[in-house]
Order: C-alpha cells, then structure tokens, then sequence
C-alpha cells in the first residue's frame, strides 16, 4: 500500500513538472512571433524581433562595451519610428536562421540578409535596400593576384552564407580549393588569414571592405566578383502584411534622406537602392 502512494505521488510530481515545462516554452514564444499573430488578426504589431548574427560588422555586431550598433541597426531604429513599432534585435545561431523564424522564435531575419533564388522558394522579403557581391580577400603581401591562383588554395567561408551558397551552386569552383573550411562567423575567417591557416576568403564585399577599412594596409581584395545579390528583410512566407509595413517604413526612411545618412556613416558613401 505504502508502494502504491509513492508511485502515485512521483507520477503526480512528473506531471506537474512537464505541465511546467510546456508553460515555460509556451511563455518563450509570446515574446517573440507576435507579428505574426498581429498579422493574421489584420492589426499591427506591438513588436517586431528581428533576428541576427552579433559577429556581423558593419550591418550588425556588438562594439567595445557590448552594445549592439551597425548599419542594419540604425536603419532597422529608423524604420521603427517612421512605422510606430519597437523593432528588438536579437543574437542568433546564423545557421539556424530560418528555423528561428519558422518556430516564432523572431519575426524578421535583418542583418546582410541577401535574398537568393532559394531562400525565395522557402521565405517572404521586402523589396531589397542594398546591393551586395561576393568577392575574395587575400593578405596584402600574398603572392596571389587573381582568382584563377587561388585554385589548390585554402579558402575560408562564413557558414550558411551567401558564399557557402555560391559554392554549392558550382561544385567545379568549390572542388577547385585544396580546402574549404567553414566557421559560424567572418571573425573566425580572418584570424584563420591573418595567421596563415587559410590563402583567402569568400564573403559579402560590404563586409570584407569594413574590415579592411579596421586593419589599413593587412588585406587586399581581388579583381571580380563570384556572385551578385541584394539585401532584403526576410520574414515568413505568409506574412504579406509585415512585408508591407517594413517595405513602407523603408520607403520612408529613403524618401527621408535618412537612409543615405545612415550609409554615409557606415560606409562612407550612399549605396542605398532607388
């Protein structure tokens, strides 16, 4: 009998503790995805949190004392206040990206996303801001001057990146490496450089110019580009009424002369799209 109760009473303290569980992940997921739900009860959004790669200078990355600054950042600030609605950031595995969207964890991917031909098939996009390539980046005093030396070379890429993509899509290029190693963010690509573990690396040519810009006279950026692309907000696939609100906050922030500033700062010039 004194068996009996014991049992009872263990699988009423499991049951509890899994009620609890499910309540906390349900809890999870309201703080994020609710412009999603505002979208399908056709009212705006209380907030919008847009996932993003912390590592991921200049569009966004945490500066000295941690805070998190870029260009992304100050156009998403922009956005928000011409639209009405708080846009939070938040630091994601980049190579899960699309599944933090799809589960609500975030309502928007916003940080140097570039919009190919496959991520169209699988997401939603706002019309694209900013023009974007892929180009390689050897150390200045490298004997290697154009892409065609780099074949048998040690290539570094960012993973699910853009030049991951542009790899996969030509397996004669990708197999034209003696190596090609991946990391989960650009930082880890140029230290790999920097100490003579890789000859180049392939990234977004807005990304590889900042760093550039950070180490004068270290890197130099070879002739030709791999691929051309765009950056665009990603969002669900369904969710045309978020797409909008963000393609007319941009609109604003343009016709503002807001974006063109924003890109001065960050770039020093104006490569916003018309």
């Amino acid at each position: 009998m004194t068996m009996n109760i014991k049992k009872i009473l263990a699988a009423g303290v499991v049951a509890l503790g899994a009620i609890g569980l499910m309540a906390g992940c349900g809890g999870d997921q309201k703080s994020a995805g609710s412009a999603a739900k505002s979208a399908a009860a056709g009212a705006k959004p209380t907030k919008i949190v847009a996932g993003m790669d912390d590592t991921f200078a200049p569009m966004g990355f945490r500066d000295d004392s941690g805070k998190i600054v870029g260009f992304d950042i100050d156009m998403a600030n922009a956005v928000s206040k011409e639209i009405g609605v708080p846009i939070e950031f938040k630091p994601i595995d980049w190579a899960s990206k699309e599944t933090e969207l799809n589960s609500g964890k975030i309502d928007a991917i916003w940080n140097g996303f570039t919009m190919t031909p496959e991520r169209q098939k699988k997401l939603g996009f706002t019309k694209p801001y900013m023009d974007n390539t892929q180009v390689y980046v050897v150390l200045a005093d490298s004997p290697i001057k154009t892409q065609a030396e780099l074949k048998g070379k040690k290539l570094d890429i960012q993973e699910a990146s853009t030049a991951e993509a542009a790899l996969n899509k030509d397996p004669a290029l990708k197999n034209s490496f003696s190596e090609v190693k991946a990391y989960p963010d650009l930082a880890s690509c140029f230290m790999d450089l920097e100490s003579g573990r890789c000859d180049a690396i392939l990234a977004d040519s807005v990304l590889i110019e900042y760093y550039m810009t950070k180490k004068p006279g270290t890197f130099r950026e070879l002739d030709g580009v791999v691929s051309k692309d765009t950056f665009a907000i990603g969002v669900k696939k369904d969710n045309q009424a978020l797409i909008d609100l963000l393609n007319e906050g941009i609109e604003k922030v343009k016709a503002s002369g807001e974006a063109a500033k924003i890109s001065e700062k960050w770039f020093g010039k104006d490569v916003i799209l018309k």
